[in-house]
């Protein structure tokens, strides 16, 4: 079988509009999903017992069930329940931020309790509250620790939405499978698609090197 460039090159406005389509609601789930990740992951590991069992039975419902069928529920059973309406936008990036919290939660809660407790009685020897000795004496050495794998959640967060297919959303995949029912291209369509999700995923990956690298502690 001969691949036909033409074809890629035909195809290359529409998988381009899915992949800004899929940057964006990547992006936007992605900083829903790190600050209820950060409250989440600080209420395991800081929390009371209310506070704790709280967050302990959302990552666990989140982490128990597939992103697939979050999104699903969101999107069809949630309006019959709350009697809201949801477009298909509002619901993949609100699966998102459920599900990357999630698991951003455990990251942080494991980051924050590696760090040696004798820094936190330091810090509250010294008079300050709890807050700031997690924002300004713990915080900064947990970030650090949690940056390689914050950025594997991100970049399975990012390939994640390839799965909103279901639910109509015009994303990268949607647009490689619509293009491909056109015109029966399938090696040149999903060739493209595949190089696309590779360039957005390297890219990921090659900001969160630099910023690891700038991180590093010395």
């Amino acid at each position: 079988m001969e691949f036909e460039w033409s074809v890629v090159w035909q195809a290359l406005p529409e998988l381009f509009k899915g992949a800004q389509l899929t940057v964006m609601i990547a992006l936007a789930g992605l900083v829903g999903g790190l600050i209820i990740g950060i409250v989440a992951g600080l209420m395991r590991a800081y929390g009371n017992v209310v506070l704790n069992a709280i967050a302990f039975i959302y990552v666990e419902l989140i982490r128990g069930t597939p992103i697939v069928v979050q999104v699903m529920f969101i999107y069809f059973a949630l309006p019959l329940v709350a009697d809201i309406r949801i477009n298909p936008i509002t619901a993949s990036i609100t699966a998102i931020v459920v599900n990357a919290g999630a698991y951003i939660a455990e990251i942080v809660r494991g980051s924050f309790l590696s760090i040696h407790k004798g820094l936190k009685e330091a810090g509250l020897a010294l008079g300050l509250p709890l807050w700031k000795v997690l924002f300004y004496v713990i915080g900064p050495l947990a970030f650090r620790r949690m940056i390689p794998a914050l950025g594997n959640q991100f970049i399975v967060s990012l390939k994640d939405t390839s799965l909103f297919i279901v639910i109509g959303v015009g994303e990268l995949t949607r647009q490689g499978q619509e293009i491909m029912a056109a015109n029966f291209r399938a090696v040149e369509i999903w060739s493209a698609v595949a190089v696309f999700y590779l360039i957005m995923t390297g890219t990921l990956t090659l900001i969160l090197r630099v910023t690891e690298k700038r991180m590093r502690i010395l």
